[in-house]
């Protein structure tokens, strides 16, 4: 299942090994509500321990769907500006929110153009090259806004025709360098050149090799530090990753990877900060997995996956988006957006540790956090982000 209906609240799990910060920098798990009633973005501050203090819910003037695909990279955090960007799939036309992190407050709601929508779906959001590139799953256009001051956007342009070769809507998306790559939710994959600010295809159009095995369908899109790999997550009932070779500027055909854990589903990934390991979302069977990554090759191999975490299928029943804890090494672990049940939204903890042939993946005893502002939850972010982000 790649894609949440449900109007039920949302648990967060949260893997984390060490907290440590350079220069004193405060670091935040931020999340998109997805709110239909009005969407929020909620500050997490990381302190000691990993312990999460809530220090602020700040409204994005827009309103969320409350459901949307597993990997579609709804919040965007930018390093060099200390900008949040929230998508607000639910707007008529769909928008996009720039929050200022620094003060925890809103710059504004921007819209595209007037046919832009994501409302079925969800918005994916992404930067590269100087801007904000924006994939509205109902209109099947892919948006470009120009970055400016003060975490505010201006619409550019529309790039239309984003839509899989059976259809299938835009899902994950990643920009990095002159590329943009878009996993579509029917198993093919495209890459769009971004070198002149709009994106436009690479006329690289195709069904995956995981997909053409019966793998499952990709979903979501990492890209490696130097730009080499793009890497998608599988929505497979056996985990899958699939690798495809773009240091040529376009999408090589990929080379697929079954079974690199024992959970179910594998629809987000992300690389480590330091590209050692490849971390995967089970979304079907609430667990996290952590692949080993060769950067030189593009080689995936199994690692390790963690049990169960709690309250699987009794307060949540799938989950979601991840993001790295720090910006150094391993990560320090991972934030994983965990979906479902009838509860108050919560924040789960999961000890990470690897050594580079093994790795464990343990939930810790002071997990969960409540986190009660979501009834919609898919995507978190943290500040500062990865480097290579």
């Amino acid at each position: 299942m790649k894609k949440l209906r449900s109007r039920a609240v949302m648990v967060v799990a949260v893997a984390f090994f060490t907290v440590t910060s350079v220069a004193q920098i405060t670091r935040y798990v931020v999340t998109n509500d997805d709110n239909s009633s009005g969407n929020s973005v909620t500050f997490f501050k990381i302190g000691a321990n990993a312990a999460l203090t809530q220090t602020a819910v700040v409204s994005t003037g827009g309103v969320g769907v409350e459901g949307s695909y597993y990997a579609s990279p709804q919040v965007s955090v930018l390093r060099v500006n200390g900008c949040i960007y929230i998508s607000n799939a639910g707007d008529r036309p769909s928008t996009v929110s720039g929050i200022v992190e620094s003060t925890q407050t809103l710059a504004g709601t921007f819209a595209g153009s007037s046919r832009d929508r994501g409302n079925t779906a969800g918005i994916g959001i992404t930067f590269g090259k100087g801007k904000l590139y924006a994939g509205f799953t109902d209109s099947a256009t892919i948006g470009t806004f120009k970055l400016l001051s003060g975490c505010k956007l201006q619409f550019v342009a529309d790039t239309a025709g984003a839509i899989g070769i059976g259809g299938g809507a835009i899902d994950g998306m990643k920009a990095h360098g002159n590329i943009l790559v878009v996993a579509y939710a029917d198993g093919s994959i495209e890459s769009f050149s971004i070198a002149s600010g709009v994106p436009v295809s690479n006329g690289d159009k195709q069904i995956s090799t995981g997909n053409g095995l019966g793998y499952g369908f990709p979903a979501g899109v990492d890209i490696s530090q130097a730009g080499h790999w793009a890497i998608f997550g599988d929505a497979a009932n056996i985990p899958a990753v699939e690798v495809s070779d773009i240091s040529a500027g376009s999408l090589s055909p990929t080379v697929a990877y079954q079974g690199i854990g024992s959970g179910t589903n594998s629809n987000n990934v992300l690389l480590s900060p330091d590209q050692t390991l490849l971390y995967v979302s089970n979304n079907n069977s609430g667990q996290v997995t952590a692949a080993f990554f060769d950067k030189t090759t593009g080689v995936v191999s199994k690692g390790c996956t963690s049990a169960v975490l709690k309250n699987f299928n009794v307060t949540w029943f799938a989950n979601s988006g991840i993001a790295n804890a720090t910006t150094a090494g391993t990560g320090g672990g991972l934030y994983v957006a965990e979906s479902g049940g009838s509860n108050t939204s919560s924040i789960g903890i999961v000890k990470i540790t690897s050594n580079g042939t093994s790795c464990s993946l343990t939930e810790t005893a002071s997990s969960p956090a409540s986190d009660p502002q979501s009834t919609g939850l898919r995507s978190i972010g943290v500040f500062p982000p990865r480097s290579f982000d």
